[in-house]
């Protein structure tokens, strides 16, 4: 038996509008900055008619996305709350993979503008083997006195010991796969920020990350320490760490000609994680050039590719699953994207040069046996 587990990034599924960027520039639309806008109300009119205008074809590029994963388990990262997720799976997913997708899970969590994780359960599996839903766990609450994690580190970059460790949630969702079973912890750590005392945006952020990573492997040790450890359990982690291990820098240009250099990072929040064979990242399963799932840029000077969306496997789904090597769908990727040579895919249709997209992630999925 076997069951297919994907997780993806959605980029901002909401079901509301922002109108912060009014008042602060860094949040307005570059489609608004164009135009003289009178006061507020005319602000919020313009906002609600671009936001509806790029949604469709949006949705329907992340549909598409998702439709390609064949999962039958679904790990989402930024969800404004479960309206949302109900429209998008019948407005747009159900007419791309029928019905499916009935089951779905999710915990308000600690975003600032309310995105959260979440996942979409079928009954069962493409093979016909029952997923059934056994318990959901949110470790939101959990603060850096509670697992005693607190460092100076964090105090540097303005954390206070009572504040919470996850800046959205991990998620913990058990199941059981025609009687195995499995446990889901889906994340989405915090995000890398601006520059911030003479380091840059990943660098300043980090130790919150590292916290966060932290505190995952000990909701896991902690979980099964009285069946004898976490190492023979079927359990997976899901989600976007928004750090990466590696880069693939890209330099040239379209005249002369793209180079790619695979660049290894010293430190990682990730390496947390890994360290000591507590899991495995699958993804390492694939060529180092192209295990991306998001190409960053800021203008010719800084551009690469790295991966931030993980699926990490514990010893035992690992070494009974040798041969299983996640796909990364990547179809739903802007044209502006710059892709290394024999990796270029087809795009899905009515994609744009920045946007409409999918994301700006592209989704994981695998299959894993549960033997």
């Amino acid at each position: 038996m076997s069951v297919r587990i994907a997780t993806f990034n959605v980029e901002n599924l909401m079901n509301r509008f922002d109108y912060s960027g009014f008042k602060n520039n860094l949040n307005k639309d570059r489609t608004l900055q164009l135009f003289q806008i009178q006061d507020e109300a005319q602000y919020r009119l313009l906002e609600q008619a671009r936001t509806i205008a790029h949604a469709d074809d949006t949705r329907q590029l992340t549909a598409l996305a998702i439709a390609e994963t064949h999962a039958d388990i679904l790990c989402l990262q930024e969800v404004d709350n479960i309206n949302a997720l109900s429209a998008f799976e019948f407005g747009y997913l159900f007419k791309m993979v029928g019905e499916g997708y009935r089951h779905k899970y999710m915990v308000e969590g600690n975003d600032s503008r309310g995105i959260d994780v979440a996942v979409l359960m079928r009954d069962q599996t493409r093979h016909g083997e029952p997923i059934e839903f056994v318990a959901m766990t949110s470790h939101a609450h959990v603060t850096y006195t509670d697992f005693g994690i607190y460092d100076p580190q964090l105090a540097l970059v303005g954390i206070e010991p009572h504040e919470r460790i996850f800046k959205r949630d991990c998620l913990e969702i058990d199941v059981r796969i025609a009687g195995r079973p499995l446990t889901l912890f889906v994340c989405h750590f915090k995000s890398m920020g601006s520059p911030r005392n003479g380091l840059d945006g990943r660098a300043s952020t980090m130790p919150v990350r590292i916290a966060e990573a932290k505190a995952v492997r000990r909701i896991i040790d902690m979980k099964f320490a009285q069946a004898g450890g976490s190492a023979d359990k079927h359990w997976v982690i899901c989600g976007d760490f928004n750090d990466y291990r590696e880069r693939v820098v890209i330099g040239g240009d379209s005249l002369a000609g793209y180079t790619f250099a695979p660049v290894s990072e010293p430190v990682s929040s990730v390496d947390i994680l890994l360290e000591g064979g507590f899991c495995e990242n699958l993804i390492e399963r694939r060529p180092a050039m192209d295990r991306w799932t998001l190409y960053h840029t800021r203008g010719p000077e800084e551009r690469h590719l790295c991966q931030l969306d993980y699926i990490l496997a514990s010893p035992a789904l690992a070494r009974t699953n040798g041969g299983a090597v996640p796909d990364i769908i990547r179809g739903g990727q802007p044209h502006r994207t710059i892709f290394p040579p024999g990796q270029k895919v087809e795009l899905f249709p009515r994609t744009g040069w920045d946007r409409p997209k999918a994301s700006d992630h592209c989704p994981v999925a695998v299959t894993l046996d549960m033997v």
